[in-house]
Protein backbone atom coordinates (compact mmCIF):
# COMPACT_ATOMS: atom_id res chain seq x y z
CA UNK A 1 0.00 0.00 0.00
CA UNK A 2 1.32 3.48 -1.02
CA UNK A 3 -1.17 5.84 0.68
CA UNK A 4 0.26 7.17 3.35
CA UNK A 5 -3.32 8.20 4.99
CA UNK A 6 -4.22 4.49 4.71
CA UNK A 7 -1.28 3.08 6.19
CA UNK A 8 -1.54 5.67 9.15
CA UNK A 9 -5.23 4.60 9.56
CA UNK A 10 -4.65 1.31 9.27
CA UNK A 11 -1.85 1.35 11.91
CA UNK A 12 -4.10 3.60 14.60
CA UNK A 13 -7.00 0.54 14.00
CA UNK A 14 -4.16 -2.11 14.69
CA UNK A 15 -3.36 -0.41 17.84
CA UNK A 16 -6.94 0.30 18.77
CA UNK A 17 -7.49 -3.50 17.79
CA UNK A 18 -4.25 -4.92 20.25
CA UNK A 19 -6.24 -2.20 23.24
CA UNK A 20 -9.51 -4.03 22.85
CA UNK A 21 -8.22 -7.68 22.88
CA UNK A 22 -6.03 -6.70 25.96
CA UNK A 23 -9.07 -5.04 27.92
CA UNK A 24 -11.56 -7.22 26.45
CA UNK A 25 -13.30 -4.08 25.06
CA UNK A 26 -14.91 -3.52 21.58
CA UNK A 27 -15.55 -0.47 19.78
CA UNK A 28 -19.12 1.58 21.04
CA UNK A 29 -22.04 3.49 20.25
CA UNK A 30 -23.55 6.13 22.70
CA UNK A 31 -26.22 3.98 23.44
CA UNK A 32 -28.52 1.54 22.44
CA UNK A 33 -31.00 2.09 19.09
CA UNK A 34 -34.20 0.53 18.67
CA UNK A 35 -35.38 0.08 14.82
CA UNK A 36 -38.76 -0.99 14.90
CA UNK A 37 -39.65 -5.07 14.17
CA UNK A 38 -41.94 -3.86 11.34
CA UNK A 39 -39.54 -2.60 9.04
CA UNK A 40 -38.27 -5.97 8.10
CA UNK A 41 -41.83 -7.48 6.92
CA UNK A 42 -43.35 -4.58 5.79
CA UNK A 43 -44.07 -4.53 2.00
CA UNK A 44 -44.71 -0.83 1.88
CA UNK A 45 -41.56 0.23 3.42
CA UNK A 46 -40.36 -2.43 1.57
CA UNK A 47 -41.20 -1.06 -1.89
CA UNK A 48 -40.34 2.27 -0.57
CA UNK A 49 -36.69 1.02 0.07
CA UNK A 50 -36.48 -0.17 -3.10
CA UNK A 51 -37.53 2.87 -5.30
CA UNK A 52 -36.04 5.17 -3.15
CA UNK A 53 -32.70 3.76 -2.20
CA UNK A 54 -32.23 0.74 -4.78
CA UNK A 55 -33.36 2.33 -8.03
CA UNK A 56 -31.74 5.86 -6.99
CA UNK A 57 -28.39 5.42 -5.49
CA UNK A 58 -25.20 3.71 -7.26
CA UNK A 59 -25.14 0.06 -6.48
CA UNK A 60 -23.17 -2.80 -7.61
CA UNK A 61 -24.20 -4.20 -10.67
CA UNK A 62 -21.04 -6.35 -11.40
CA UNK A 63 -17.26 -7.23 -10.77
CA UNK A 64 -14.51 -5.64 -13.59
CA UNK A 65 -13.82 -9.79 -13.57
CA UNK A 66 -17.25 -10.66 -15.34
CA UNK A 67 -16.10 -8.82 -18.16
CA UNK A 68 -12.43 -9.62 -19.15
CA UNK A 69 -12.05 -8.78 -22.17
CA UNK A 70 -13.11 -6.01 -25.15
CA UNK A 71 -16.85 -7.46 -26.76
CA UNK A 72 -17.50 -9.39 -23.15
CA UNK A 73 -21.27 -8.76 -21.78
CA UNK A 74 -23.40 -9.94 -19.37
CA UNK A 75 -27.11 -10.08 -18.78
CA UNK A 76 -28.74 -9.73 -15.31
CA UNK A 77 -32.18 -8.67 -13.90
CA UNK A 78 -31.93 -6.38 -10.62
CA UNK A 79 -35.01 -5.75 -8.92
CA UNK A 80 -37.23 -6.80 -12.18
CA UNK A 81 -34.58 -4.29 -14.05
CA UNK A 82 -33.12 -6.33 -17.33
CA UNK A 83 -29.56 -5.31 -17.37
CA UNK A 84 -26.97 -5.12 -20.52
CA UNK A 85 -23.32 -5.04 -19.45
CA UNK A 86 -20.63 -4.41 -21.88
CA UNK A 87 -16.97 -3.92 -22.80
CA UNK A 88 -16.19 -1.88 -25.64
CA UNK A 89 -13.41 -1.67 -27.65
CA UNK A 90 -11.41 1.26 -25.70
CA UNK A 91 -12.11 -0.69 -22.35
CA UNK A 92 -15.16 1.20 -20.97
CA UNK A 93 -18.18 -0.23 -19.71
CA UNK A 94 -21.34 0.41 -20.47
CA UNK A 95 -24.81 -0.58 -18.50
CA UNK A 96 -27.74 -0.23 -20.74
CA UNK A 97 -31.61 -1.70 -20.10
CA UNK A 98 -31.75 -4.80 -22.08
CA UNK A 99 -34.91 -3.97 -24.05
CA UNK A 100 -35.55 -3.56 -27.79
CA UNK A 101 -36.79 0.25 -28.10
CA UNK A 102 -39.13 -1.87 -30.36
CA UNK A 103 -41.06 -3.90 -28.74
CA UNK A 104 -39.02 -4.23 -25.43
CA UNK A 105 -37.50 -7.68 -26.24
CA UNK A 106 -34.61 -8.79 -24.46
CA UNK A 107 -31.72 -8.01 -27.18
CA UNK A 108 -29.35 -10.35 -25.18
CA UNK A 109 -29.13 -13.08 -22.77
CA UNK A 110 -26.46 -15.08 -20.86
CA UNK A 111 -23.37 -14.12 -21.02
CA UNK A 112 -20.34 -13.95 -23.98
CA UNK A 113 -18.58 -12.27 -26.27
CA UNK A 114 -19.41 -10.22 -29.14
CA UNK A 115 -19.61 -6.77 -30.73
CA UNK A 116 -23.47 -6.66 -31.86
CA UNK A 117 -26.93 -8.24 -30.55
CA UNK A 118 -29.67 -8.71 -32.73
CA UNK A 119 -33.16 -8.45 -31.27
CA UNK A 120 -34.76 -12.14 -31.71
CA UNK A 121 -38.12 -11.01 -31.99
CA UNK A 122 -37.91 -8.82 -35.12
CA UNK A 123 -34.29 -8.85 -35.75
CA UNK A 124 -33.15 -5.57 -35.11
CA UNK A 125 -29.59 -5.22 -34.84
CA UNK A 126 -27.58 -3.25 -31.91
CA UNK A 127 -24.33 -2.49 -31.59
CA UNK A 128 -22.79 -3.48 -28.42
CA UNK A 129 -22.41 0.34 -27.00
CA UNK A 130 -26.21 0.28 -27.52
CA UNK A 131 -26.26 1.84 -30.64
CA UNK A 132 -28.99 0.56 -33.38
CA UNK A 133 -27.33 -0.04 -36.54
CA UNK A 134 -30.47 -1.81 -38.71
CA UNK A 135 -33.79 -1.96 -38.13
CA UNK A 136 -35.01 -5.22 -40.08
CA UNK A 137 -37.48 -4.22 -43.33
CA UNK A 138 -37.49 -0.54 -43.01
CA UNK A 139 -38.51 -0.11 -46.08
CA UNK A 140 -41.48 -1.43 -45.07
CA UNK A 141 -41.74 -0.43 -41.15
CA UNK A 142 -41.03 3.15 -41.72
CA UNK A 143 -38.15 5.51 -41.72
CA UNK A 144 -36.46 5.53 -38.09
CA UNK A 145 -34.02 8.16 -36.35
CA UNK A 146 -31.95 5.59 -34.85
CA UNK A 147 -30.15 7.45 -32.82
CA UNK A 148 -33.60 7.76 -30.67
CA UNK A 149 -33.54 4.39 -30.60
CA UNK A 150 -30.78 2.82 -29.42
CA UNK A 151 -30.62 0.70 -25.92
CA UNK A 152 -31.55 2.89 -23.16
CA UNK A 153 -28.07 3.66 -21.29
CA UNK A 154 -27.86 3.73 -17.11
CA UNK A 155 -25.29 6.11 -15.30
CA UNK A 156 -22.72 3.80 -14.92
CA UNK A 157 -18.68 3.80 -13.05
CA UNK A 158 -16.32 1.62 -12.87
CA UNK A 159 -13.21 1.89 -9.96
CA UNK A 160 -11.18 -0.51 -8.55
CA UNK A 161 -12.75 -3.94 -9.76
CA UNK A 162 -16.00 -2.80 -8.92
CA UNK A 163 -18.90 -2.09 -11.28
CA UNK A 164 -21.34 0.77 -10.23
CA UNK A 165 -24.78 1.39 -12.08
CA UNK A 166 -28.06 3.45 -11.42
CA UNK A 167 -31.13 1.52 -12.51
CA UNK A 168 -32.79 4.51 -13.41
CA UNK A 169 -32.34 6.31 -16.65
CA UNK A 170 -30.87 9.42 -16.59
CA UNK A 171 -30.90 10.24 -13.12
CA UNK A 172 -27.89 12.76 -12.39
CA UNK A 173 -25.68 10.69 -9.32
CA UNK A 174 -22.26 12.29 -8.03
CA UNK A 175 -20.26 8.47 -8.52
CA UNK A 176 -17.08 9.50 -6.90
CA UNK A 177 -18.71 11.71 -3.49
CA UNK A 178 -20.98 8.47 -2.90
CA UNK A 179 -18.06 6.07 -2.76
CA UNK A 180 -15.66 8.32 -1.52
CA UNK A 181 -12.98 7.07 0.54
CA UNK A 182 -14.49 3.60 0.35
CA UNK A 183 -13.31 3.20 -3.01
CA UNK A 184 -10.10 4.83 -2.63
CA UNK A 185 -9.87 1.76 0.26
CA UNK A 186 -10.47 -0.47 -2.55
CA UNK A 187 -8.84 0.84 -5.56
CA UNK A 188 -5.43 -0.14 -3.08
CA UNK A 189 -6.03 -3.60 -2.85
CA UNK A 190 -6.05 -3.48 -6.80
CA UNK A 191 -8.97 -5.44 -7.69
CA UNK A 192 -8.79 -4.73 -11.06
CA UNK A 193 -6.01 -6.92 -11.89
CA UNK A 194 -7.56 -10.08 -10.23
CA UNK A 195 -8.81 -13.34 -11.05
CA UNK A 196 -12.65 -13.28 -11.31
CA UNK A 197 -13.47 -17.53 -10.01
CA UNK A 198 -16.75 -17.59 -10.28
CA UNK A 199 -20.11 -16.78 -8.28
CA UNK A 200 -22.48 -18.68 -6.03
CA UNK A 201 -26.10 -17.86 -5.21
CA UNK A 202 -27.99 -18.06 -1.71
CA UNK A 203 -31.37 -17.13 -0.58
CA UNK A 204 -32.48 -15.79 2.96
CA UNK A 205 -34.99 -13.46 4.76
CA UNK A 206 -35.69 -9.73 4.37
CA UNK A 207 -32.32 -7.94 2.62
CA UNK A 208 -31.74 -5.70 6.42
CA UNK A 209 -31.80 -9.24 8.37
CA UNK A 210 -28.91 -10.62 5.87
CA UNK A 211 -26.92 -7.35 6.07
CA UNK A 212 -27.24 -6.77 9.38
CA UNK A 213 -25.18 -10.17 10.22
CA UNK A 214 -22.61 -8.48 7.57
CA UNK A 215 -21.62 -5.59 10.03
CA UNK A 216 -20.92 -7.24 13.39
CA UNK A 217 -18.57 -9.85 15.06
CA UNK A 218 -21.06 -10.24 18.29
CA UNK A 219 -22.58 -13.21 16.74
CA UNK A 220 -19.06 -14.85 15.77
CA UNK A 221 -19.25 -17.16 18.72
CA UNK A 222 -22.91 -18.68 19.16
CA UNK A 223 -23.01 -18.72 15.52
CA UNK A 224 -19.90 -19.75 14.52
CA UNK A 225 -18.27 -21.34 16.72
CA UNK A 226 -16.08 -23.95 14.57
CA UNK A 227 -15.65 -21.66 11.77
CA UNK A 228 -14.99 -18.14 12.15
CA UNK A 229 -14.72 -18.00 15.81
CA UNK A 230 -11.81 -20.58 15.64
CA UNK A 231 -10.01 -17.78 13.86
CA UNK A 232 -11.23 -14.08 15.10
CA UNK A 233 -12.32 -12.75 18.62
CA UNK A 234 -15.72 -12.89 19.33
CA UNK A 235 -17.32 -9.36 20.41
CA UNK A 236 -14.37 -7.00 19.01
CA UNK A 237 -14.50 -5.16 16.24
CA UNK A 238 -13.67 -1.11 15.82
CA UNK A 239 -15.30 0.62 13.07
CA UNK A 240 -14.49 3.48 10.40
CA UNK A 241 -17.18 5.37 8.45
CA UNK A 242 -16.90 6.94 4.91
CA UNK A 243 -19.95 8.38 4.28
CA UNK A 244 -22.84 5.23 4.50
CA UNK A 245 -19.93 3.23 3.73
CA UNK A 246 -18.12 0.71 6.86
CA UNK A 247 -14.65 -0.42 6.98
CA UNK A 248 -14.96 -2.85 10.14
CA UNK A 249 -12.23 -4.14 11.33
CA UNK A 250 -12.00 -7.65 13.61
CA UNK A 251 -8.76 -9.21 15.53
CA UNK A 252 -7.38 -12.67 14.60
CA UNK A 253 -6.66 -14.55 18.10
CA UNK A 254 -2.76 -14.34 16.52
CA UNK A 255 -3.34 -10.20 16.61
CA UNK A 256 -0.55 -9.87 19.68
CA UNK A 257 2.53 -11.10 17.83
CA UNK A 258 1.90 -7.56 16.73
CA UNK A 259 3.56 -6.25 19.43
CA UNK A 260 6.77 -7.19 18.05
CA UNK A 261 5.92 -5.38 14.61
CA UNK A 262 7.00 -1.47 14.72
CA UNK A 263 3.49 0.49 15.21
CA UNK A 264 4.20 2.60 11.88
CA UNK A 265 3.92 -1.04 9.82
CA UNK A 266 1.00 -2.76 11.21
CA UNK A 267 -0.88 -1.95 8.66
CA UNK A 268 0.63 -4.57 6.40
CA UNK A 269 -0.59 -7.16 8.16
CA UNK A 270 -4.15 -7.21 7.19
CA UNK A 271 -4.94 -11.09 7.26
CA UNK A 272 -1.99 -11.54 9.51
CA UNK A 273 -3.22 -10.25 12.50
CA UNK A 274 -6.48 -8.91 12.06
CA UNK A 275 -9.21 -8.63 8.90
CA UNK A 276 -11.30 -6.06 7.53
CA UNK A 277 -14.90 -6.13 6.22
CA UNK A 278 -15.77 -3.35 3.92
CA UNK A 279 -19.48 -2.75 3.07
CA UNK A 280 -20.58 -0.35 0.42
CA UNK A 281 -24.12 0.92 1.41
CA UNK A 282 -26.80 0.14 0.91
CA UNK A 283 -26.15 -3.97 -0.26
CA UNK A 284 -22.59 -5.25 -0.47
CA UNK A 285 -19.99 -6.86 1.36
CA UNK A 286 -16.07 -7.60 0.70
CA UNK A 287 -14.24 -9.64 3.04
CA UNK A 288 -10.83 -10.10 1.73
CA UNK A 289 -8.63 -13.21 2.90
CA UNK A 290 -5.50 -14.75 1.39
CA UNK A 291 -7.53 -18.18 0.42
CA UNK A 292 -10.02 -15.87 -1.51
CA UNK A 293 -11.91 -12.98 -1.17
CA UNK A 294 -15.68 -12.82 -1.46
CA UNK A 295 -18.12 -9.56 -2.41
CA UNK A 296 -21.03 -10.09 -1.27
CA UNK A 297 -23.91 -8.67 -3.41
CA UNK A 298 -27.65 -8.53 -1.88
CA UNK A 299 -31.00 -8.25 -4.01
CA UNK A 300 -33.97 -7.91 -2.19
CA UNK A 301 -37.11 -9.81 -3.06
CA UNK A 302 -38.92 -11.02 -4.31
CA UNK A 303 -41.01 -10.45 -1.41
CA UNK A 304 -40.04 -8.41 1.64
CA UNK A 305 -39.09 -11.55 3.72
CA UNK A 306 -36.98 -12.53 0.81
CA UNK A 307 -33.39 -11.61 -0.41
CA UNK A 308 -31.12 -13.25 -3.27
CA UNK A 309 -27.35 -12.78 -2.33
CA UNK A 310 -24.79 -13.08 -5.23
CA UNK A 311 -21.65 -14.22 -3.97
CA UNK A 312 -18.93 -13.13 -6.17
CA UNK A 313 -15.24 -15.03 -5.54
CA UNK A 314 -12.00 -13.27 -7.13
CA UNK A 315 -7.87 -14.23 -6.22
CA UNK A 316 -5.02 -12.40 -6.82
CA UNK A 317 -3.91 -15.06 -9.33
CA UNK A 318 -5.31 -16.96 -11.72
CA UNK A 319 -4.99 -21.09 -11.02
CA UNK A 320 -2.39 -22.55 -13.17
CA UNK A 321 -3.18 -25.90 -12.62
CA UNK A 322 -5.85 -28.07 -12.20
CA UNK A 323 -5.35 -28.03 -8.38
CA UNK A 324 -5.10 -24.99 -7.93
CA UNK A 325 -8.50 -24.48 -9.46
CA UNK A 326 -9.96 -27.34 -7.66
CA UNK A 327 -8.87 -25.54 -4.84
CA UNK A 328 -10.02 -22.40 -5.41
CA UNK A 329 -13.82 -24.05 -6.18
CA UNK A 330 -13.74 -25.92 -2.67
CA UNK A 331 -13.33 -22.81 -0.86
CA UNK A 332 -16.25 -20.89 -2.91
CA UNK A 333 -17.95 -24.14 -1.99
CA UNK A 334 -17.37 -24.01 1.96
CA UNK A 335 -17.91 -20.19 1.68
CA UNK A 336 -21.46 -20.44 0.12
CA UNK A 337 -22.18 -23.43 3.26
CA UNK A 338 -20.64 -21.24 5.77
CA UNK A 339 -22.80 -18.30 4.90
CA UNK A 340 -26.38 -20.29 3.99
CA UNK A 341 -26.26 -22.28 6.80
CA UNK A 342 -24.54 -20.25 9.80
CA UNK A 343 -26.05 -17.04 8.80
CA UNK A 344 -28.57 -17.16 6.32
CA UNK A 345 -30.86 -19.92 7.88
CA UNK A 346 -30.43 -18.30 10.99
CA UNK A 347 -31.62 -15.20 9.40
CA UNK A 348 -35.04 -16.55 8.36
CA UNK A 349 -35.74 -17.59 11.69
CA UNK A 350 -34.76 -14.53 12.92
CA UNK A 351 -37.02 -13.29 9.94
CA UNK A 352 -39.89 -15.14 11.32
CA UNK A 353 -39.66 -13.67 15.10
CA UNK A 354 -39.79 -10.44 13.52
CA UNK A 355 -43.06 -10.89 11.58
CA UNK A 356 -44.52 -12.78 14.74
CA UNK A 357 -45.26 -9.19 16.30
CA UNK A 358 -43.54 -10.52 19.62
CA UNK A 359 -41.92 -7.65 19.98
CA UNK A 360 -42.55 -3.56 18.81
CA UNK A 361 -38.60 -2.95 18.32
CA UNK A 362 -35.26 -4.75 17.30
CA UNK A 363 -32.53 -3.30 19.48
CA UNK A 364 -29.39 -2.69 18.46
CA UNK A 365 -26.66 -2.58 21.91
CA UNK A 366 -23.85 -0.16 21.76
CA UNK A 367 -21.43 -2.86 20.93
CA UNK A 368 -23.34 -3.14 17.37
CA UNK A 369 -21.90 0.19 16.47
CA UNK A 370 -21.96 -1.06 12.67
CA UNK A 371 -26.05 -2.02 12.30
CA UNK A 372 -26.73 1.50 13.66
CA UNK A 373 -25.13 3.61 11.67
CA UNK A 374 -26.49 1.58 8.57
CA UNK A 375 -30.05 2.02 9.94
CA UNK A 376 -29.29 5.50 10.67
CA UNK A 377 -28.26 5.98 6.95
CA UNK A 378 -30.84 4.34 5.53
CA UNK A 379 -33.96 6.41 7.41
CA UNK A 380 -31.47 9.50 6.21
CA UNK A 381 -32.21 8.44 2.50
CA UNK A 382 -35.56 7.07 2.88
CA UNK A 383 -36.60 10.65 4.58
CA UNK A 384 -34.78 12.92 2.34
CA UNK A 385 -34.54 15.82 3.91
CA UNK A 386 -32.71 17.85 2.44
CA UNK A 387 -31.94 20.12 5.46
CA UNK A 388 -31.33 16.76 7.90
CA UNK A 389 -27.79 16.12 8.58
CA UNK A 390 -25.96 13.23 7.30
CA UNK A 391 -25.57 10.46 10.09
CA UNK A 392 -21.87 10.53 12.03
CA UNK A 393 -20.14 7.19 13.58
Amino acid sequence: MSNPDKQQEYNLIAARLLEHVAQRTTDMADQKMAVPSSSYSDPVRWKQEIETVFKRLPILVGLSGELPDPGSYKTKNMLDVPLLLTRLKDGSVRAMLNACAHRGMQVAEGEGKCDKFVCPYHAWLYGNDGALKRVYGEETYGEVDKAAMSLTQLPVYESGGLIFAVLTPGLEVDFKDFLGGMIEDIENLGFADWHYCGQRVIHGANWKVAYDGYLEGYHFAAAHPKTINQRTYSNIMDFRGYGPHLLIAFPQRNIEKLKEVPENERYKHENDGYDFVRTIFPNTSIFVAPEITQVAQLIPGPTVGENTTILHYIHRHKPETAEETQKLEEMMDWLQEVVQTEDYDLGLKVQGGMASGAFENVTFGRNERGNQYFHRWLDYYLNDDPQRQPPQL
